[in-house]
């Protein structure tokens, strides 16, 4: 058995300090060692998106990368998606335009689309459709959720 590596990482905007194999995928880690069990594993090879975090503020696939990668990173997952007690407008909108069936692939879809309206906060909808296209939804169609999206974005344009 290989010994374990230590990893510090800011995680949710926690600095979270975990043991993780040599060969380990983050998403492994992120569920297994640290009990984060929002982002998912859809494809195991990057394709699907059902796993997609922030390392950075750039989006990534957690199944592709190591979790010694982590060591000294800015990661964001679902779970740090939500604002304070409320959720984020991306996530408030999918809900409300019905944007989801079986929910596996919103938490990859909600973490892109948050990177996205932090770096464009008035995204024309193909901006929208490019940014979301490594994103696979086998239940809804994409309608909804561009439609969401949409209005997660005059949501946060708005004055306060």
């Amino acid at each position: 058995m290989a010994k374990k590596i230590h990893i510090t990482a800011d995680i949710n905007g926690a600095e979270v300090e975990f043991l993780a194999r040599p060969d380990q995928t983050l998403l492994s880690a992120l569920r297994d060692e640290l009990a984060l069990m929002g982002t998912k594993e859809g494809c195991g090879s990057g394709d699907c998106g059902a796993c997609s975090i922030e390392v950075n503020g750039r989006v990534a696939c957690s199944c592709t990368m190591l979790a010694a990668e982590a060591e000294g990173k800015r990661i964001t997952t679902i779970e740090g998606i939500a604002v304070g007690d409320g959720l984020h407008p991306v996530q408030r909108h999918i809900l409300q335009e019905a944007a989801l069936q079986c929910g596996f692939c919103t938490p990859g879809i909600v973490v892109a689309a948050r990177n996205l309206l932090d770096r464009n906060p008035d995204p024309s909808e193909s901006e929208i459709r490019f940014w979301l296209a490594g994103n696979l939804c086998r239940c809804t169609g994409y309608d909804k959720i561009i439609r969401a999206v949409q209005k997660a974005a005059e949501e946060m344009r708005a004055p306060a």
